[in-house]
């Protein structure tokens, strides 16, 4: 399978690029997409809701009154779920909602992701580039020559770039991610997908791993 292969102005480089038939040549499958998805989703919640039980309670533990001889039931501690200002009996606590997917099925995942994207021509190779400075002029500049001002796009970079970080953390539209970092949410998040020529090998040794 091959791509073509882009500068940062837009234009056809007339280099191509082979993409690894035995990952990329397969059949999608949405429904480890779903699982891979459904888990990133959860692990983003967080259980907030707690309440004290009688051991969390700090109270003295002096007998509240005399146990025998009053003509009542005994009451021996202030922590009684029973009483004003005691524990919560059966109370909720912080919720884990991890949800654990094998590796394998997290690595199909993406691949049909890459897929979808490559399906639908929302893949897009682009040269090697660098900013000398950080500046969101640049990165408006680069959407404009791809003409994807109104979709939300993502850049995938063999490694850390703090100019191309900085010039693009102001946009809502345009995010900035290595290829070791790519998780099946963000790719299909991205309407466009561009990636720099030197993240494919890197991004197939990832996808290649068993």
């Amino acid at each position: 399978m091959e791509l073509k292969v882009y500068n940062i102005k837009g234009k056809d480089t007339g280099k191509k690029v082979n993409l690894n038939e035995e990952l990329f040549g397969i059949e999608p499958n949405d429904h480890a997409i779903y699982l891979d998805v459904k888990q990133h989703m959860a692990g983003l919640r967080s259980g907030t809701s707690q309440t004290k039980q009688r051991g969390e309670i700090i109270a003295s533990t002096k007998k509240l009154k005399r146990q025998k001889g009053t003509g009542g039931a005994r009451a021996g501690s202030a922590k009684s779920p029973t009483r004003k200002g005691g524990g919560r009996a059966f109370g909720p606590n912080p919720r884990d909602y991890d949800q654990k997917v094998n590796k394998k099925v997290k690595k199909l995942a993406r691949i049909s992701a890459f897929i979808h994207k490559i399906k639908t021509d929302n893949l897009i190779i682009v040269e090697d580039f660098d900013f000398e400075q950080p500046k969101t002029k640049q990165i408006l500049d680069l959407k404009k020559n791809f003409k994807i001002d109104d979709k939300k796009s993502l850049l995938v970079l063999p490694n850390e770039n703090n100019n191309l970080y900085l010039s693009s953390r102001n946009l809502k539209d345009f995010d900035v991610l290595t290829a070791s970092s790519l998780n099946t949410y963000e790719i299909l998040r991205a309407q466009k997908l561009l990636v720099f020529e030197s993240s494919l090998e890197i991004l197939e040794n990832n996808l290649s791993k068993s």
